[in-house]
Order: structure tokens, then C-alpha cells, then sequence
């Protein structure tokens, strides 16, 4: 992948300088504003929305009730968040 994209660069870039140097700066300007329109236009029309509904939905499936550490196991929420509530707890057991 980071090769095409790298060839896909070096292109553009030989392109852009053959363009300035035989001063093609009309054809230049024609070029970019037709590749950013496009750019512009796919942009506007992708259903980005759309997708981010179909990962949720992806994601709401695949979830599995995780089984009880043992962390957790006989104390309280509170007791995790309170140090000191997890003192009193182990006083009086």
C-alpha cells in the first residue's frame, strides 16, 4: 500500500513539474480545480452516517456478557471507588 501511494506521489509530482516547466499554468489551474471538484463530490456523497450506523450495529451484536472477575467478586461498587470503604469491609469479615 505505501508504495503505490508513494509511486502514486512521485507521479503527481513529475506531472505538476513538467507542467510548470514548459509553463502549462492554464492547464495546471484546469487539472487541480477538476481534482478538487472531484474530491469535493465524493466527499459530499459518501454515506459516512450510514456506515457509522452499520459498525453500531456490528459492535451492539458482538457483545458478550463478561463473566464476573474476581476482583469484583463479594464487594460492593462503592467499595471500589472508596479505599477506605474497602478497609471496613475486610474489618468486618
Amino acid at each position: 500500500m505505501r508504495t503505490k501511494t508513494l509511486i502514486w506521489m512521485l507521479s503527481v509530482l513529475a506531472a505538476v513539474a513538467a507542467l510548470l516547466y514548459w509553463e502549462q499554468a492554464a492547464m495546471l489551474f484546469v487539472i487541480s480545480t477538476l481534482a478538487v471538484s472531484i474530491l469535493l463530490l465524493v466527499v459530499a456523497f459518501a454515506d459516512l452516517e450510514g456506515r457509522d450506523r452499520e459498525l453500531n450495529k456490528q459492535v451492539n451484536a458482538d457483545q458478550t456478557p463478561i463473566a464476573e472477575s474476581a476482583v469484583t467478586t463479594g464487594s460492593s461498587s462503592h467499595a471500589l471507588a472508596d479505599p477506605r470503604a474497602m478497609k471496613r469491609e475486610k474489618g468486618a469479615a
